[in-house]
């Protein structure tokens, strides 16, 4: 998927890794300290995005982890603080929107602590099913 100023690809050979780990473990309130081996592996086990412009520089990172079938979570997303506010976020998440819509996901979710207008343009709610949802926390494994 592309605009004309800016790709996105799931090509994970084409992701610049010393990037992402960078921002990823230094401008992010989920995941300060993440080491670049831990970020690899996660990145290994995951339908990574990266979005480019066009000089092939990657200014925007995503990943779902999913079973390509009922679920996903979208994770780790990060837009270059030069490239906020561009419309690089929403093409990211249409792009991956339109992956999920592919799969013929039943449900994708996400935590968020800042960027809630950004996903409820793209439909995502708080959640409110009747459930509970629930998580195991380890904190010995930020």
């Amino acid at each position: 998927m592309t605009d004309d100023e800016h790709t996105v690809s799931t090509d994970p050979d084409r992701l610049d890794r010393d990037w992402i780990h960078r921002v990823i473990s230094t401008d992010t309130y989920w995941a300060p300290g993440r080491t670049r081996e831990d970020m690899d592996r996660a990145i290994d086990h995951s339908l990574p995005y990266g979005v480019y412009d066009a000089s092939g520089r990657q200014l925007a990172f995503a990943r779902l982890v999913t079973d390509q079938t009922y679920f996903a979570w979208l994770s780790d997303v990060y837009v270059d603080r030069a490239a906020r506010g561009k419309g690089v976020g929403k093409l990211l998440m249409r792009h991956l929107l339109a992956e999920a819509e592919r799969m013929d996901l039943k449900r994708v979710v996400l935590a968020t602590a800042d960027a809630q207008g950004l996903y409820r343009q793209f439909g995502f709610t708080e959640i409110d099913d009747g459930n509970t949802w629930m998580c195991s926390l380890r904190p010995d494994r930020v």
